[in-house]
This record gives structure tokens, C-alpha cells and sequence, in this order.
């Protein structure tokens, strides 16, 4: 495992003796395209880096330690929504406008090049480190992105640690529109208008009031099979602004600090990028069950302090 990873992971959970004893054993599985991350030898997520219906990496079939899956499944089954299928598969870091192509609609196309630091886990942590190449609609190179993958497995809780390192050998930026960040499309009963709960750090409730306004967390909570789960996306403080949400209530969360005119926060936003220069986005994603606000709010407190 990179030490950076390592150590920075590690310093998110000091353990009791009891919590200890409790540890989740995770592990990766490599497979056709895809890493299956696996706590207790039972999958909770798959990592998809090559798709040919998708062509940008995605999470799938995301669940928390007691095996719930919390997003929409993919594809959707009957009974779900079936809108975005293959826009919205599970979690994916994805930009409807990055150097004027769209790869949040699969426009353009985000190919997996290889592995920096192959898929390593140790005792309930896992990482990898991930080179991206973003395509245009034209075959041109926009930029290249360094993707830092770090997991964390605790027995009530999952935690993604997202890091991406944009770069590229001519200028490219970052334009202003509602489908920018990271986003997560949650399962269906968890969605608010299957009852589900939209929640965010200031206190804001529903997806109406969440809707453009900024803070460090959103989560989408609901009960599946008389269990309460969610899931928690994280904006970390050393990101270049605050992070403003695009939240729905058909089961959408995606964290946005780009579209300050989309988000109706003030004049339109450019971020360029020059050759030599890098630009960092960091995020995580908490998948839990029974979490309350507080709960999420010391998770955060604990990311938080991560690598500044």
C-alpha cells in the first residue's frame, strides 16, 4: 500500500481494544475490467474502470458492512427509476464541461491507463493509485488525472477516500454547470420520494432547500428491509472553494464546487489549468448504517483533519 495512503487512512480511526476485535478483514478482487472491494470475503462495491456501454471508471453496486446495497442498482431492475442508467451507476467523478467536452453524458470518454499502484489492501484498509486519460468527442487529449483511491472498513460504517490529481501538457479547464463533482445516485428506497431523507451539515432538510446552497456534507438516509442506511459525499476543507450541492429528490447527490452560476451563487466560474500546474479535488463517501447527523458530523471531523 502507498504509505501516503497508508498512513493518512490510518490516522482517520484510532482503535479500542473492542472495536479491535471487531475489525473487518478487507480485501480486492480483480476481475474482467473491474476491482471487487470485499469485507469478510462479501462484496461492497465494484470498482469499473473499462465498460464499453460507460466509457468513464464508476463504483457499483455500493453496500454497507451488512451487506444493504445503498445505490440504485445497475442497471436499474424493475422497480427503479430508470432514468441516466448510464450516467448515474452508483458514485463517479465525472464533468459536463471540462476543457468543452461533456463527460458527465458520456460524450467524451475517460480511459483507464493503468494502475500507478496496484489494488493493495491490509486488514481493514485498502488503496490503489489510478492514471486516467481524458478523450474529447475529437480524440484529443484534454488533461491526465492521478486518481487516489483509499478504503476504509469499520463495522457500522464504510468510508471511500477520493483524491484526483488533474494535469495536462496544454491549458484545459473546469467550466460552470450543475453536472460537475462527484456524484451518487442512491437506491430506490432510499430516495425522498420513496420517504428517504435528504440532510445536510448547516441543517437543511429536502432537496428543495439543499439545492445549490453550500456545505461541507450532504446525506441521503432511508430504511431498506427495517434497516436505516445512507450515504454520506464529504467535501474536504483543502478544496480550492466551498462545495455547493446538486441534490434530487429522485436519489441524485453530487457535489459541485464549479457551477457558482448553475448553483445561482453568483458569476459564472472558469477554472483553468496551465501546462506545469496541477489542480486537486478531494472528496469521500460514507456509507452507513443507523448513522445520525451528529454521527456523520464527527465522521466528517475526522476526514476532515486528513492530509491537511
Amino acid at each position: 500500500m502507498n504509505p501516503r495512503i497508508k498512513l493518512t487512512i490510518a490516522a482517520w480511526l484510532c482503535f479500542s481494544a473492542a472495536v479491535e476485535a471487531q475489525r473487518p478483514e478487507l480485501t480486492f478482487r480483480e476481475g474482467d475490467g473491474r476491482v471487487v472491494i470485499e469485507v469478510n470475503g462479501e462484496a461492497i462495491a465494484h470498482y469499473v474502470y473499462r465498460d464499453d456501454a460507460i466509457p468513464r471508471p464508476y463504483f457499483a453496486h455500493v453496500k454497507t458492512p451488512g451487506g444493504i446495497q445503498v445505490t440504485r442498482h445497475h442497471p436499474p431492475q424493475s422497480g427503479d427509476r430508470s432514468d441516466h442508467a448510464t450516467m448515474h451507476p452508483g458514485i463517479w467523478l465525472a464533468f459536463g464541461d471540462l476543457g468543452g467536452e461533456d463527460f458527465w453524458r458520456n460524450k467524451a470518454s475517460v480511459r483507464h491507463v493503468d494502475f500507478l499502484q496496484e489494488p493493495a489492501s491490509e486488514r481493514n484498509m485498502g488503496s490503489f493509485i489510478e492514471k486516467k486519460q481524458y478523450t474529447g468527442s475529437d480524440g484529443r487529449i484534454v488533461c491526465d488525472e492521478e486518481f487516489r483511491f483509499a478504503v476504509l472498513a469499520k463495522p457500522e460504517a464504510i468510508l471511500f477516500v477520493v483524491e484526483s490529481i488533474f494535469s495536462g501538457t496544454q491549458p484545459f479547464s473546469f467550466g460552470d454547470q450543475e453536472e460537475m463533482g462527484l456524484g451518487v445516485r442512491v437506491a430506490t428506497p432510499v430516495t425522498e420520494v420513496a420517504g428517504g431523507n435528504l440532510t445536510d451539515a448547516e441543517g437543511r432538510a429536502g432537496a428543495k432547500t439543499i439545492w445549490g446552497n453550500a456545505a461541507a456534507w450532504c446525506d441521503y438516509s432511508g430504511v431498506i428491509d427495517g434497516q436505516r442506511v445512507g450515504v454520506t459525499v464529504m467535501s474536504h476543507p483543502t478544496n480550492f472553494r466551498e462545495t455547493w450541492w446538486h441534490a434530487r429528490d429522485y436519489g441524485l447527490i453530487t457535489a459541485n464546487p464549479f457551477g457558482r452560476a448553475a448553483m445561482k451563487q453568483g458569476a459564472a466560474s472558469r477554472i483553468v489549468v496551465q501546462p506545469g500546474e496541477t489542480f486537486r479535488l478531494r472528496f469521500a463517501v460514507y456509507v452507513h448504517s443507523g448513522a445520525e447527523d451528529d454521527a456523520i458530523a464527527k465522521a466528517y471531523g475526522d476526514y476532515a483533519k486528513l492530509g491537511q
